[in-house]
């Protein structure tokens, strides 16, 4: 039996993960790292030492690196997920394009980091129902590195989650429901192919100059350190056509990355455009990354919440229209201070159990204010709390519909989840919590109990083990939180007591 990694055997393993696929596990972020590396030394049944010798042999490496790939890289996903940036790119991407290239009349889409194939498919939807694209000649390519993902494109048959945001009308029109799934119409899988590829390797005869006229590439940089995430724009920028459409993640930005493109606003959202001789509609604002506004419409997008995104939009529009920047500062300011007094004043309320009263301190607040994602979280806290978990599973989905990445509202839909015994949906829905923040200690110790509860000792041992460092090492913010009232000692004991319940030690 394979001994537990050492802390140097697991910064090697990180360091070849890095070199391979580019993907960064920060020293604070390796919990779901070494989770995989036991997995994978149990399922090969080597020793920590010969299995990275095996990684750094590039003729023995390449089928266990695939494994890896599959099991390190988040696919959480869905169809018309982030309808604003579906909306930009109907309305002004593929009007500009249109028109570029009305004489050909060809149009090439690529999905990078494409996983299951809901955005690309999403994609072929919007072309399909366009009527300026009748008779045009528009294939769409998705590319990502786990091949799991991409046999389930190919096979295009998805669970009800897989199209929660996706209108009742459309899901009757490009869905034929089999079983407890659904399986996308035949016309739309036809639009689309699909590869295996990895981002971070260069390959001249796929990464032609101009081969694409719109990328989306949501949700993939945020994983590369900043020089593979350069490199990987420099690639995306060089097959993308002047005057072509670049749609990254709402946490994503180019600030500091790439120079060639503009930053462009419409639709409450932002997406950038490769610098070119082609004019910009007028129906979207682009502002130069170089420039001071774009600086600071990019430190905005860092962020995650939504809201904030929205905060930066509002910025841009008040500067073109010349409005009085200072007074519009005062305001977002006020703004701002009043929003975060009511948000703690929420949580004093809620450590005091006092739940009405939390939710009236967020009921006071304006509509865009109590909408904004990181007062929906705090509110589907508060509801969960006080036991109306149907209300809570609604302002779930709603954060999960603005923020699909949002580790606290799945681990919330999972205590819903179990509550309305489908305990299938309370593991998903925490394995996305665990993957999406791996410092999370609630998710971790969640799966632990609901593992215990089914006789499974040996993985809810492994869960609550993970839960227990992981809380035994953070602050106690997240358990002040989630923690249902309890402190963290008191769920580090409960840990220790289920895992010598399991017959195990802590």
């Amino acid at each position: 039996m394979s001994t537990a990694p050492t802390t140097a055997e697991l910064t090697a393993f990180a360091e070849i993960i890095l070199h391979s696929m580019g993907l960064d596990f920060a020293e604070g972020k390796r919990g779901h790292l070494a989770a995989v590396l036991c997995a994978r030394l149990r399922e090969t049944g080597l020793p920590t030492q010969r299995y990275l010798e095996t990684l750094r042999t590039p003729e023995r490496s390449k089928s266990e690196l695939r494994i890896l790939a599959q099991e390190l890289t988040v696919t959480e996903t869905s169809f018309f997920r982030n309808p604003d940036q579906i909306h930009a790119f109907v309305d002004i991407a593929l009007a500009e394009r249109i028109r570029v290239r009305s004489d050909d009349r060809q149009l090439r889409l690529l999905s990078a980091g494409c996983a299951s194939g809901e955005e690309a498919y999403t994609l072929a939807a919007c072309i399909r129902d366009h009527p300026g694209l009748a008779g045009w000649d528009v294939p769409i390519h998705g590319i990502d590195i786990s091949p799991r993902v991409l046999k389930k494109a190919a096979v295009a048959r998805y669970s009800p989650w897989s199209l929660r945001q996706t209108p009742s009308p459309l899901r009757e029109r490009l869905f034929k429901q089999s079983g407890d799934g659904f399986v996308l119409d035949k016309a739309i899988r036809e639009r689309v192919t699909f590869e295996e590829r990895n981002l971070t390797v260069d390959d001249s005869l796929f990464w032609r100059a101009d081969a694409f006229d719109i990328i989306f590439c949501r949700n993939v940089l945020m994983y590369f350190p900043v020089e593979v995430a350069r490199s990987v724009v420099a690639r995306l920028a060089h097959s993308l056509a002047p005057g072509g459409f670049l749609f990254l993640g709402h946490a994503e930005t180019l600030r500091g990355l790439s120079s060639e493109f503009s930053l462009c606003q419409s639709h409450g959202t932002f997406y950038y455009k490769r610098e070119g001789t082609t004019p910009l509609s007028k129906r979207a604002r682009a502002v130069p990354t170089s420039s001071p506004v774009a600086m600071d419409v990019a430190l905005s997008g860092d962020r995650s919440w939504f809201g904030e995104i929205h905060s930066a939009s509002r910025r841009i529009e008040a500067i073109t229209a010349q409005a009085n920047l200072p007074r519009g500062e005062a305001v977002a300011v006020t703004e701002g201070n009043r929003r975060s007094g009511a948000r703690s004043a929420a949580i004093d309320f809620l450590r005091l159990e006092r739940y009405s009263e939390a939710q009236g301190v967020l009921d006071s607040l304006s509509a865009a204010a109590a909408h904004e994602p990181e007062m929906l979280l705090l509110k589907a806290v508060i509801e969960t709390h006080g036991g109306d978990l149907l209300s809570a599973e609604r302002t779930c989905e709603e954060l999960l519909w603005l923020d699909s990445e949002c580790a606290g509202a799945h681990y919330l839909k999972a205590l819903c989840r179990e509550s309305a015994n489908d305990s299938r949906g309370a593991i998903r829905h925490n394995r996305a919590a665990a993957r999406l923040d791996p410092d999370f200690a609630m998710p971790r110790l969640h799966l632990g109990l609901l593992s215990r509860r089914a006789g499974d000792s040996r993985t809810a041992r492994d869960q609550l083990r993970q839960a227990l460092a992981l809380l035994d090492r953070n602050s106690g913010d997240q358990v002040g939180l989630f923690g249902g009232g309890f402190s963290r000692g008191a769920l580090m004991r409960l840990c220790r007591a289920e895992i010598a319940a399991c017959g195990g030690a802590a």
